[in-house]
């Protein structure tokens, strides 16, 4: 299984989006992103992913990291490749996430990702990925934390 995910950074931080908590791996911290489609290329897949979860049109750059993990939960090994993307000053709605942030990059270990994130979060934390630096210099996000529809109500 081929899964893809954006690396979408703004004012020096990265967007993390936090799972429902009534699905598979719940309220585990991610990236944007999701499973490919039969036919369909990697980055129309996080294209058409990032519009269905944020409601936003991302441009997609380069691929930035690439590991492959098997979670005991599941029966086929995941493939996840991540890509940079762009999302320009759109404004991010929330539409499957149980939370989204804009997080520093060091203090992303802070956050419970899913397994087959975690060495990305840490090179991401410790600078060791150029896109910090050169990713998405014009973003302006609306807002740095939204709940989603998936939230308690508090």
């Amino acid at each position: 299984m081929v899964v893809v995910a954006a690396i979408i950074v703004s004012d020096g931080r990265v967007l993390a989006c936090q799972r429902s908590r009534k699905g598979k791996f719940p309220l585990k911290w991610e990236f944007p992103g999701g499973k490919t489609q039969e036919g369909e290329t990697t980055e129309a897949a996080l294209e058409r992913e990032v519009r269905e979860e944020l409601n936003v049109l991302a441009t997609i750059g380069a691929e930035i990291y690439r590991t492959r993990h098997k979670y005991a939960e599941m029966r086929d090994e995941v493939e996840l490749i991540f890509f940079a993307a762009q999302i320009g000053a759109q404004t991010i709605e929330n539409c499957v996430f149980e939370s989204v942030a804009w997080v520093e990059p060091e203090k992303l270990p802070e956050l419970d990702f899913l397994e087959a994130d975690r060495e990305l979060i840490r090179k991401l934390s410790r600078g060791e990925l150029p896109i910090l630096a050169d990713q998405c210099a014009e973003t302006k996000p609306e807002s740095r934390e939204t709940r989603g529809p998936n939230s308690a109500s508090q």
